[in-house]
């Protein structure tokens, strides 16, 4: 199958991507974190809450604080905290009622990501819909936008893509947008797609034919 490349917000290689926890979670249940991050070439970033949140985890046994940490050992991910423009932007999306606020780790990247003029890495789309009301102008980017990136296919090649992707589903719980939901799909197989329950329901089961009941054809009529 010919793969896909993507139209998102990852097209300027000049561009400080600010990742999401679920990003960064999502990249390294993938086994090849490092490779995909260096293949991407820009200044990846992840705001102090961020990682905070992934410290948290620890009590759930969770090692994804230990996969960030070699990521900035490493070099390919930086820590960075919010200047005071970032921390304005964070109080409006975290004030206010549930349906119009993000979580913390959310709104921190957004709102760094909007002070920096970078590019907001989120997977949510909730986080997506209010980061669209409130900064219309800002990029934004999803974990399988990362994946589509013409960079990292030809780094990975469409097996390993494949296997990267499903790791991802699996271990990583990725969220996949309506918009991907297709390709993902299609690139990883139907068998796999009904293994990765972060997947809508719809996009794991096909629908029955609609002849077919409780096991047996119906009989036409004569």
């Amino acid at each position: 199958m010919r793969l896909t490349v993507s139209r998102s917000s990852l097209t300027d290689a000049q561009s400080v991507l600010v990742a999401d926890a679920s990003v960064i979670i999502s990249v390294n249940a993938t086994g090849h974190g490092i490779q995909i991050i260096k293949a991407l070439g820009n200044r990846v970033v992840v705001v102090d809450t961020v990682s905070g949140e992934l410290e948290d985890g620890r009590q759930k046994n969770r090692r994804d604080a230990d996969l960030l940490k070699k990521l900035v050992d490493g070099g390919q991910v930086e820590i960075v905290e919010l200047d005071p423009g970032g921390e304005a932007h964070f109080e409006q999306l975290v004030l206010g009622p549930a349906q119009s606020t993000l979580d913390d780790g959310e709104a921190a990247t957004i709102a760094h990501a909007e002070a920096i003029n970078g590019v907001a890495l989120i997977d949510e789309r909730k986080a997506n819909r209010i980061c669209a009301e409130r900064f219309p102008k800002l990029g934004t980017a999803s974990t399988v936008d990362i994946f589509l990136h013409p960079n990292v296919q030809a780094e990975l090649g469409k097996d390993s893509l494949v296997d990267a992707i499903f790791n991802a589903l699996c271990n990583g719980r990725m969220r996949v947008l309506p918009q991907h939901i297709s390709w993902v799909v299609s690139l990883i197989g139907a068998d796999r797609a009904r293994l990765c329950p972060s997947l809508p329901r719809t996009a794991r089961f096909e629908k029955r034919n609609p002849e077919v009941a409780g096991g047996k054809k119906k009989r036409a009529r004569a």
